[in-house]
């Protein structure tokens, strides 16, 4: 029951054609540079090697030299700390809409733009200061997530498909209608091992994507 109406109201009816769409429209916007050169070549016009950005981001150098070589997607979370450790601002990365509007209607899904397979609409609303972030996102068969670790909560509900995931010392496989809730700071990470689409709801606090007020 629960899991009907949370289809119901993010519109996962007919959910897969219109994220093919979306797909489309971004492939034929997004930056000529792939996310990996975009990446290397920031870093080396700050004349940082591999180790001193993964001390400043948090993260290893074999990952970050793998995702220089697009070898793997980075995660949201770990394109966040990217673009904060190379003083650059998100949209060097991604495209995150903003119309102003609070309500979201499943006929018009606000897609955040960014090198993935994975497809995020952007539950949320563009509000200064928000204090978290709503995300539906579409994982094809075979995705794995990175390992991330950040200070906050994280809320995953599985609305179809399934999901292996793991926080800390915690792995489980995640049906339709399952959920986790975790801290974030515990290294979690997530991989589609079936055969069709995983449509994940993700909440996470604190906002990664706040607008700061002026």
């Amino acid at each position: 029951m629960v899991s009907k109406r949370l289809s119901s109201r993010c519109g996962i009816k007919n959910y897969e054609l219109r994220g093919q769409a979306l797909l489309m429209q971004r492939d034929r916007r997004k930056s000529g540079l792939p996310l990996g050169e975009r990446i290397k070549s920031r870093r080396k016009a700050l004349g940082l090697t591999l180790q001193q950005l993964a001390d400043l981001s948090g993260l290893s150098a074999p990952f970050i030299s793998q995702a220089e070589r697009d070898l793997t997607t980075p995660s949201l979370v770990s394109l966040l700390a990217l673009a904060k450790a190379l003083d650059v601002d998100i949209d060097h990365f991604m495209v995150i809409p903003d119309n102003g509007e609070i309500v979201h209607r499943a006929a018009a899904p606000t897609l955040i733009e960014v090198d993935s397979p994975v497809v995020y609409h952007d539950l949320s609303s563009r509000i200064e200061n928000r204090q978290l972030d709503v995300l539906l996102m579409r994982i094809p068969p075979g995705h794995v997530f990175p390992i991330d670790q950040r200070n906050g909560e994280d809320v995953l509900y599985l609305v179809e498909g399934q999901l292996w995931a793991s926080a800390g010392q915690t792995e489980t496989v995640l049906m339709a209608g399952d959920s986790m809730h975790f801290d974030s700071r515990l290294p979690h990470s997530a991989r589609n091992d079936g055969d069709t689409d995983a449509v994940l709801l993700y909440v996470g606090t604190p906002s990664e994507f706040s607008r700061k007020a002026r």
